[in-house]
């Protein structure tokens, strides 16, 4: 098994030139595109009235990221990517049921000590009906692999800069990344936890870094979107369940 990471899985993409190298210049071009496209997600304005309108900043927000790094990867870009596999598809079941389980745990504590806030979209779900409950599920695929970009790029950018600039060992670097990684990811979830600062580093931080398990076991993007869409279809899917049970 190659260190941190699968039987024969290729090395990260970008940080030492494999399948191109990436100037100073062009990772903080790659960035600016992850934080444009976040702003993106949470504008009002981006947004339509339209039943559909949900689907507009979801796009934006993996689209220009990813158009970010075809600017300075060129064709390169889809190294993010690799064909799943049987093995991967399992990988994206088990980081999805880890993450479960790791994260109503924590959970559980929060709601122990009368800490904590909700997600409003458990609500706004429940109150909707079927056909915009399919569709708003449907838009999070491309939102959750927006979400996956938002962390997996900049750890990407802090491996070139504690490797290739800061000559830190490689098993120190992806260590130090995984955990850097998941602190914008927490802090983007501010305003759905009602700003509460201790719930998203604690929850939506350890949450980040089982599910980037998955990207650093495989080196696919495609598995740690998945198992993010696994986990959080279930936990609204398991939601809206046991609202119509109550009902």
């Amino acid at each position: 098994m190659t260190p941190i990471g699968m039987k024969n899985a290729p090395d990260f993409p970008f940080y030492s030139g494999t399948p191109v190298g990436l100037s100073g210049h062009q990772w903080l071009v790659l960035l600016g595109g992850v934080i444009l496209g976040f702003l993106l997600l949470v504008s009002p304005w981006t947004k339509p009235a339209q039943p559909w309108g949900h689907w507009v900043p979801a796009l934006l927000f993996c689209i220009v990221p990813l158009a970010a790094l075809a600017l300075v990867a060129g064709r390169h870009w889809t190294a993010l990517f690799r064909r799943p596999r049987i093995r991967d598809l399992a990988l994206m079941v088990g980081i999805a049921a880890l993450n479960l389980a790791v994260t109503l745990s924590i959970g559980a504590l929060f709601a122990g000590a009368g800490e904590g806030s909700s997600n409003p979209m458990f609500q706004s779900l429940g109150e909707a009906n079927a056909g915009t409950r399919a569709s708003v599920l449907a838009s999070m695929v491309p939102q959750l692999l927006g979400e996956e970009l938002l962390t997996i790029l900049p750890f990407l950018a802090l491996l070139w800069l504690l490797v290739a600039r800061l000559k830190t060992s490689r098993r120190t670097a992806i260590v130090l990344a995984w955990a850097l990684s998941a602190i914008p990811f927490a802090l983007a979830h501010l305003p759905t936890y009602e700003w509460n600062l201790l719930q998203c580093l604690a929850i939506i931080g350890t949450a980040r870094l089982v599910l980037s398990l998955g990207y650093l076991l495989s080196r696919n993007l495609w598995v740690s979107t998945g198992a993010h869409v696994i986990n959080d279809w279930a936990l609204f899917g398991v939601a809206l369940w046991l609202g119509s049970l109550a009902s």
